[in-house]
């Protein structure tokens, strides 16, 4: 089989591999479509701290189950399926309380071990889930990315009355909005970026009002709108920006941290306990998949609207180059195998 690899930082390969078999507990899958995603991109960049190489990446993926391991039914041979890419040991405290995304011996498909970036993968059988036949192949790939929106929104709780702000327009704020705009159903949403076409597919994805703040004071055109948001999402992860949400939340609102940053930001613990605000954050996904599934089965987000680039997968270095450098008009890039 062909595999996508990344041998060292700034070193990918198509190289032929052995079909893997499925372990005891697995299933094989004959991968059809991937996503690429901004740690993918950082494996290769050789900016990712947990990643060992050589590594297939990848942990976006969809296809069919075509081989099964010990101890899994045989029927579940020709399902349509995604993959979820936490793998737990279901023992440890995480794990108990429902987070395995957190789990002490975590290992991320595509990070930890080699991805769906593959024409074959085995995983455990548990992590396939069955995607119905009303939800394309395209959108099947879309599940895992919008499975963070889920997991950041089903902590935040959101509601009808809160007015909610997005830093950042890339993929990660995209599918925050459809969740927020068609499950939610917040009050208002409003996104700031500093690229203009983002801020443009933000408001074709559900965002009321769009700010960009290359040049402006956030605190000060917010206020000229008289607007406190009461759910602060960070889905651009500058150091920067968990100190200014805590500054324009307003008193009882929620922030939430979509990824992570290694540098260092201050913060004003006054500012935190006066207003009494809860700041969540998020790593993956905990179980999500047959949440954001049964989105897609009943139209609730609108996945096609974030693919804006198809590649065969022998022309994986192009379609990273442009999802690295186009960040005006490329939002998520899938792989065909």
């Amino acid at each position: 089989m062909k595999s996508i690899t990344i041998q060292q930082p700034e070193k990918l390969v198509i190289e032929e591999r052995p079909v893997p078999q499925p372990l005891p507990g697995e299933v094989r899958i004959r991968v059809s479509s991937a996503g690429i995603c901004g740690s993918d991109i950082h494996i290769y960049r050789g900016h990712n701290p947990f990643a060992k190489y050589p590594r297939v990446i990848g942990h976006e993926f969809f296809g069919h189950i075509d081989a099964v391991g010990e101890g899994v039914e045989p029927s579940r041979i020709g399902e349509r399926v995604v993959g979820d890419p936490v793998v737990s040991c279901g023992q440890c405290y995480p794990c108990l309380v429902g987070r395995p995304n957190v789990c002490t011996e975590l290992q991320v498909i595509g990070v930890h071990r080699d991805g769906g970036f593959s024409e074959f993968i085995t995983l455990p059988a548990r992590n396939a889930h069955v995607v119905p036949h009303n939800i394309s192949d395209n959108e099947a790939t879309m599940v895992e990315p919008f499975t963070i929106a889920a997991n950041i929104c089903s902590q935040m709780n959101p509601g009808p009355l809160d007015i909610a702000m997005i830093y950042g327009a890339g993929p990660m704020g995209l599918t925050s909005i459809q969740a927020l705009r068609g499950v939610y159903h917040v009050k208002e949403i409003i996104v700031v970026d500093r690229i203009d076409e983002r801020l443009a597919m933000a408001k074709a994805n559900g965002a009321d009002r769009v700010i960009n703040n290359t040049r402006l004071d956030l605190r000060a055109e917010l206020e000229r709108l008289g607007i406190r948001p009461t759910l602060i999402i960070d889905a651009a992860c500058h150091p920067a920006i968990l100190p200014e949400a805590i500054a324009l939340a307003s008193p009882a609102a929620r922030i939430g941290i979509m990824g992570f940053s290694s540098d260092p930001c201050v913060l004003n613990q006054q500012a935190i306990t006066s207003k009494e605000l809860a700041i969540y954050s998020s790593r993956l996904n905990s179980n999500r998949f047959p949440m954001v599934i049964d989105w897609m089965t009943q139209k609730k987000i609108n996945p096609e609207k974030l693919i804006t680039h198809q590649f065969n997968y022998m022309q994986v270095v192009d379609a990273m180059e442009i999802f690295e450098k186009d960040q005006k008009q490329c939002c998520k890039v899938l792989l065909t195998f």
